[in-house]
């Protein structure tokens, strides 16, 4: 168990908001709903193209919608006040903020610290935006949130301080959307920042412990969580109950417990490095303080120790690819001999040049020329010095086998122990459907389904969301090319062979895989060079990938 010196508890440090002061926090929260600053409030207010321009960090279109609809309707006045001050970073006289939030007005924001008077006028200190997410068909499960963070770089001046609590971003809804829900009792928030993953872990685990090596990320993690106490379901006077905020690197705040999920957006960028750097010169939203991959790879092979029988972890990361090698090959040798299940999936490619400049422009260092072409040469210098062509980045999934009496299940559960291991390696660059999270979760449970059950003998129906698509010559009186597509998850597209779509076609649930393969060996079969057994044992892996990957199912799930 972790010391309790690593316990944060504290709701006052310098430089991020307060949240010791439990009336003014309800009192901006019932401000906030009252004047509709919420998602779909804002999303409404500035129109489809703004709020658009507006994710992709450009301020202008929103300004101008502001200023429009306030000259239009006096009664957007508030809201415009708001979205103003911490969305677009526009100081607000403090009489407009005043009249927008009057229960707790400027002077309750200056006490909790979310901004600062600047030549008179109310000035954000930090961000502070709506954030949600849709309930569940039976209602359950939504949420209408706000999150503070630190400004980011369109929102105010020079380069981000190295100590930056990043807001919102690609990174963390993506996190979001690929992560599998299912009832947990202990989950882990490996370097939370601002709390994004335990807002959401919150609502389907009975304790999450979030960890940051950020003082300040933990600050502003707090005040979120009470801020939006009611939303999610914790008692402000008992936080503990359900978050403990760990102080500490990596996985020691959590030394010697177990959790059932464990999710991470570490901070995997890969930066170069220089003698006697020390922590302070390192953006920590970011920079895991170690060279190379490293920060990934050492997560990949430790998170084993931390997850209890069964447990899965689900973290983003970039890895190197060195010249003359496959992508994958890294990643593979952080798992030899671990015994750990896992599924890596790289989402993008990019050389050492286009990372550089996505990296120094994303903390602002692009506005000094001298200080950017430093920088710039000294990340193709530490690139190649590891001979690296490339940097990937996916999304990882790992799991810790079940013991052997928990993990076996189905009729043939005594012959098959622990399920297989799963070791997925692939590339997947082109849109997927989001959340995601729920079509991963499926496809792990159709691997434990194959590996607990005898596939010859189930009897397989095609997905709902697969279409065929045939493709012949003019004149040609077979079709060249057979595809069958998934319109759903990830939206994957499989090549078939002529037996192989003959077995999808049959494949209503009424014959079992042995009898349609049995059915289509007598078919085909009769010429010389025909072998039954290479044919049937072909043929039924080809069906497996096809269960593996959603485009068949066994009948009744």
């Amino acid at each position: 168990m972790t010391d309790s010196a690593s316990i944060f508890a504290t709701g006052n440090i310098p430089d991020a908001p307060r949240s010791d002061l439990p009336e003014l926090l309800v009192a901006l929260a019932a401000d906030l709903r009252a004047v509709g600053y919420t998602v779909d409030g804002v999303a409404a207010f500035l129109g489809a193209a703004a709020s658009s321009a507006l994710n992709r960090d450009q301020l202008i279109p929103a300004l101008i919608v502001t200023g429009q609809a306030v000259k239009a309707d006096p009664g957007a006045r508030a809201l415009a006040a708001v979205v103003s001050l911490w969305l677009l970073a526009v100081p607000q006289p403090p009489e407009e903020i005043d009249a927008a939030l009057p229960g707790i007005r400027t002077a309750g924001l200056l006490e909790l610290g979310l901004v600062e008077l600047d030549d008179g006028a109310v000035a954000a200190k930090a961000d502070l935006r709506p954030y949600g997410w849709d309930a569940n068909e039976d209602g359950s499960g939504g949420a209408e949130l706000w999150v503070s963070s630190d400004l980011a770089a369109h929102q105010r001046a020079g380069v981000l301080r190295h100590d930056h609590v990043l807001g919102i971003g690609q990174a963390s809804t993506t996190l979001v959307q690929t992560t599998i829900r299912r009832h947990t009792e202990r989950a882990l928030d490996l370097g939370t920042g601002c709390g994004i993953q335990t807002f959401h872990l919150l609502h389907h685990c009975d304790h999450v412990t979030a960890t940051d090596i950020s003082e300040r990320a933990l600050a502003f993690t707090r005040f979120n969580l009470l801020l939006n106490a009611e939303a999610l379901h914790l008692d402000p006077k008992n936080l503990e109950a359900r978050v403990s905020l760990r102080l500490g690197s990596l996985l020691e705040p959590v030394a010697g417990e177990h959790f059932g999920l464990v999710v991470s957006n570490p901070p995997f960028v890969i930066t170069p490095r220089s003698t006697g750097e020390s922590a302070s010169e390192q953006f920590t939203y970011r920079d895991g303080g170690l060279p190379g991959d490293d920060i990934v790879a050492s997560l990949v092979r430790t998170l084993f120790g931390v997850l209890a029988p069964g447990g899965t972890a689900q973290m983003l990361g970039n890895w190197e690819i060195t010249a003359g090698t496959r992508w994958s090959e890294r990643p593979k040798s952080w798992l030899d001999g671990s015994g750990t299940d896992a599924w890596f999936i790289q989402r993008e490619q990019v050389g050492p040049e286009q990372y550089a400049e996505t990296w120094l422009q994303d903390a602002s260092e692009t506005r000094d020329r001298g200080h950017y072409q430093e920088s710039y040469a000294a990340y193709l210098a530490d690139f190649a010095s590891r001979n690296v062509e490339g940097i990937g980045f996916g999304m990882i999934w790992l799991r810790r086998p079940a013991d052997t009496a928990n993990a076996a299940s189905g009729e043939n559960a005594a012959d098959t122990g622990n399920a297989a291991a799963i070791s997925r390696f692939e590339e997947i660059t082109y849109p997927i459907e989001q959340p995601v999270g729920p079509h991963l979760g499926a496809s792990v449970e159709r691997a434990d389904w194959l590996a607990a059950h005898h596939l010859a003998e189930a009897h397989l129906v095609v997905a709902e969301d697969v279409t065929e698509e045939r493709h012949q010559r003019p004149g040609a009186e077979h079709p060249g090319v057979i595809l069958l597509r998934q319109g759903a998850g990830l939206r994957r597209t499989n090549l078939l062979s002529t037996e192989l779509a003959g077995f999808v076609s049959a494949c209503d649930g009424e014959l079992s895989v042995r009898q349609i393969i049995g059915a289509l060996a007598a078919l085909l079969g009769g010429g010389e060079d025909f072998e039954p057994e290479a044919f049937r044992a072909g043929l039924l892996e080809e069906v497996g990938n096809l269960v593996r990957d959603g485009f068949l199912l066994p009948e009744g799930h």
